[in-house]
């Protein structure tokens, strides 16, 4: 079956950076869009940011553009976020996502969710 494992969440100080990782297993992990989102207490759910499944095409949030890089390995079957230039409001449980569908931007609903890894950002 489909998994989806993050990791590489943690606690870091404004301006810090972290990367993050999602193991993908139980599909044909080069042929599918996938998608990092995130939830801090009390809010709604956000899409971070979505790659196409050769890569070549991204849909960042405005709210993260040019901090935070999406990226994946088809080879090894895993799934970066890059994020610098943390602040406290990015503070939020992040989860890695796959879409089954055509499609793949930042509005599209996406079919399969990882656990989640934990971000927190000091000021």
């Amino acid at each position: 079956q489909v998994q989806l494992m993050e990791s590489g969440g943690g606690s870091v100080q404004t301006g810090g950076s972290l990367r993050l990782d999602c193991a993908a297993s139980g599909f044909t992990f080069r042929s599918y869009c996938m998608g990092w989102f995130r939830q801090a207490p009390g809010k709604e759910r956000e899409g971070v940011a979505t790659i196409s499944p050769n890569g070549m095409s991204t849909d960042t949030s405005e709210s993260v553009k040019g901090r935070f890089t999406i990226s994946r390995d088809n080879v090894r079957e895993i799934l970066y976020l890059r994020m610098n230039s943390l602040k406290p409001d990015d503070t939020a449980m992040y989860y890695c996502a796959v879409r089954r569908q055509p499609g793949c931007d930042l509005g599209s609903e996406f079919n399969y969710w990882g656990q989640g890894t934990q971000v927190t950002v000091s000021s």
